[in-house]
């Protein structure tokens, strides 16, 4: 394919995403998920989280989706996605004391495939954001490449990057000096930025809950100085 063959003045940057976005397509295993790839409406994201039978993404799979769609500052608690997935495997000791979820409570769950169309549904073009969401979009992309031979394609937003940098800015400058240690943890990031918390743990809970994280980290690093 030639570059004349594409619509508009390209930069090489967006002249690599424009062919890279129509390999994707060429490939892509299921055609009726193409919006995927679509412009994303302006000023929109989705939250999302899973909880899971473990910690190994090659093994482990997912019992729960929760995602929160964002719109400017606000966030659509009234447009979320909430869903329970039956595993095809046990679920581990482990992450039942976790997430509190046990076999029963998700024998009647959707099949994986299910609850991944309505989740691509949900989210559109749109960017994800997330919470430690390497995690979360492994998880997912192992389930989705066998329907789609790719993973989700939107850009994403790791909320504890944000938080980083904002507490980052806030440090003197002799402590910003090589790597400065800042406590992570979700609840630290909720309380320093007092925000209400959850029962934790719960995939629509977490996805409200960073969603509000990212409401407010956005206004604080779009501050000047």
């Amino acid at each position: 394919m030639s570059a004349a063959a594409l619509p508009g003045r390209f930069t090489p940057q967006a002249l690599w995403a424009a062919l890279k976005r129509r390999w994707l397509l060429y490939h892509l295993g299921d055609t009726r998920f193409a919006f995927m790839w679509d412009k994303p409406p302006p000023d929109e994201w989705v939250v999302l989280d899973c909880e899971t039978t473990g910690l190994n993404v090659a093994r482990d799979e997912i019992v729960s989706i929760g995602a929160v769609r964002i719109v400017g500052n606000r966030l659509m608690t009234s447009e979320r996605l909430d869903l329970l997935v039956k595993p095809r495997r046990g679920m581990q000791d482990d992450a039942v004391r976790v997430h509190g979820l046990r076999e029963q409570d998700v024998a009647h769950g959707l099949d994986i495939d299910d609850a991944l169309q309505q989740l691509m549904r949900f989210i559109g073009a749109r960017p994800v954001v997330g919470y430690y969401l390497e995690f979360d979009l492994a998880m997912l992309n192992r389930a989705l490449f066998p329907m789609l031979g790719v993973g989700l394609p939107q850009p994403r937003f790791e909320v504890s990057s944000m938080f980083y940098e904002w507490r980052f800015r806030q440090l003197p400058p002799y402590q910003q000096q090589g790597s400065a240690h800042i406590d992570l943890r979700f609840a630290t990031l909720m309380d320093t930025l007092a925000l209400p918390q959850r029962h934790a743990h719960d995939a629509i809970n977490d996805a409200v809950m960073t969603g509000l994280a990212f409401v407010k980290l956005r206004a604080l690093l779009a501050q000047p100085g």
